[in-house]
């Protein structure tokens, strides 16, 4: 799949996106939800894997707005620190997954399966 990954600390974004292609999937970085969101006015990944806590414009802000101009693009959100309402807005605004963040790389790719098989059930072709 091809995936954008949007994680502010540098470190974990390269550890997970290491993980993504080790597993096959094609995946590119952003730092921020700004950066995050400039790239999906030019591009339309598989699957957009979004970190809540980001600098400036936070992960449920960039869910929002990905949901303004695409309801259908599959949104997988890694938290360890999300509070309560975060997470029930993220679910209100349509998330595909949560995944908690100590747990991501063990959860990942049943995530990413579920992902897969609802584009398959939605795809007429």
């Amino acid at each position: 799949m091809k995936l954008l990954l949007i994680e502010d600390d540098k470190l974990v974004a390269r550890v997970l996106a290491e993980a993504f292609e080790a597993d096959g999937h094609e995946t590119t970085v952003m730092h921020s939800g700004e950066e995050g969101l400039a790239y999906l006015t030019r591009e339309r990944p598989d699957a957009v894997v979004l970190d809540v806590r980001l600098p400036a414009l936070n992960g449920v802000a960039v869910l929002r707005k990905i949901r303004s101009t695409d309801p259908e693009l599959p949104v997988i959100i890694m938290t360890g620190l999300a509070t309560l309402g975060e997470i029930a807005e993220a679910r209100r605004l349509g998330v595909t997954e949560i995944i908690e963040k100590p747990e991501v790389l063990k959860h990942f790719s049943e995530a990413l399966a579920r992902v897969q098989s609802r584009g398959r059930r939605q795809d007429p072709t």
